[in-house]
């Protein structure tokens, strides 16, 4: 009659030991879960940034430092014997499962807000994200000012802020010789001289020969508009404004800064506004390119199809789902911000001790 109540006891037993894990079964789900809330709140961070920038108010920029998520996991089991015939056990099992996140905020500012916003963004570690899969057209819209003698639309207003045609018609035949793998880039790492000269990179832009009629014919404009000799498969690329060398390109590069100004001057915002003063009409673009790089919408409300939207002064700033050019051209400046950032702050880090 004595045999129920050991194995009512062995089970509560094996329910609140050790064969109640919690740490391996959280750590998947809580990796997911953490890095998916930094992404989102990274993407309204930096629409919300150049939805100010279009108002001219001031851009905050807060990084997150550290991620702590601490559980807790509390048991008790109690049970009884009657005296009864024939005897039944009793008794009560509970467990108490207890999270306790802990966020840690660094505003960037000074010298990392300098490092990160307002350097140029380097040529070297620009133009290999196009060798990566990103395209270069969009790549040279978010993060080039000009090439040799034409300019791209600058973060202002007017016909100053238009830019080139002839840069969206080189952008245009530079995507062109891309997908048809007639591009390429090349970098050269010179070692240090003692004494003489620092190690230093050097970037080569290649654009490979073609028996195609109608890629030749991209080929040898793009090659013609960089002033390359016409067997010359390669030129330097060098960074500065103005007329290059023979044998070399000059892209003037953004600040990460310019770029968000840039993409803040293209919304197409309430007429009331500008007519109160509050901003000034948006960049109107000229050539083959008439469309914002980033398409933000504004509205009294927010659809429920929206990759990213924040609210500010009462109206609600989105980008659609549905526009797969804007998504990934704000996807390609959030890897820009993640690349300009200073390796002065700590990364974000998530820890998870579990006690238990």
């Amino acid at each position: 009659m004595f045999k129920a109540a050991p194995k009512f006891l062995l089970g509560a037993l094996l329910l609140l030991t050790g064969c109640y894990n919690i740490g391996s079964r959280r750590l998947d789900q809580d990796q997911s879960d953490y890095s998916f809330a930094l992404i989102t709140a990274g993407k309204r961070q930096t629409l919300l940034n150049i939805v100010r920038l279009r108002y001219a108010d001031t851009p905050g920029f807060l990084d997150t430092t550290q991620l702590i998520s601490g559980y807790q996991l509390q048991r008790s089991f109690a049970v009884g014997v009657g005296t009864a015939s024939p005897v039944r056990p009793s008794g009560n099992a509970g467990i108490q499962f207890q999270e306790s996140p802990t966020f840690t905020f660094q505003p960037v500012t000074g010298d990392a807000y300098a490092q990160s916003f307002l350097r140029p963004m380097p040529i070297g570690s620009l133009l290999p994200l196009a060798m990566g899969g990103l395209p270069i057209d969009v790549l040279f819209r978010l993060a080039v000012q000009s090439v040799n003698l034409i300019s791209n639309a600058g973060s202002i207003g007017g016909d100053v802020g238009r830019g080139s045609p002839e840069f969206f018609e080189l952008i245009h035949d530079l995507r062109v010789l891309q997908v048809a793998g007639l591009l390429g880039i090349q970098l050269e790492h010179s070692a240090e001289i003692p004494g003489k000269t620092p190690s230093f990179d050097r970037v080569f832009l290649n654009i490979s020969s073609t028996d195609n009629p109608i890629l030749a014919e991209t080929v040898y404009e793009t090659r013609r508009f960089f002033q390359m000799k016409p067997k010359d498969e390669r030129v330097e690329v060098v960074y500065g404004a103005g007329q290059p060398r023979p044998g070399q390109i000059r892209i003037l590069t953004r600040t990460m800064l310019g770029a968000l100004g840039q993409i803040a001057y293209q919304i197409d915002v309430p007429q009331d506004d500008i007519t109160s003063g509050r901003t000034q009409p948006r960049i109107q673009l000229i050539g083959r390119e008439t469309k914002p790089i980033v398409v933000v919408h504004v509205g009294k409300t927010v659809p429920d199809n929206t990759f990213t939207s924040v609210q500010y002064d009462k109206k609600y700033y989105y980008i659609s789902e549905n526009d797969f050019d804007s998504k990934l051209a704000f996807t390609m400046l959030q890897i820009l911000l993640e690349l300009s950032k200073t390796t002065k702050s700590p990364g974000t880090i998530v820890t998870i001790p579990v006690n238990g």
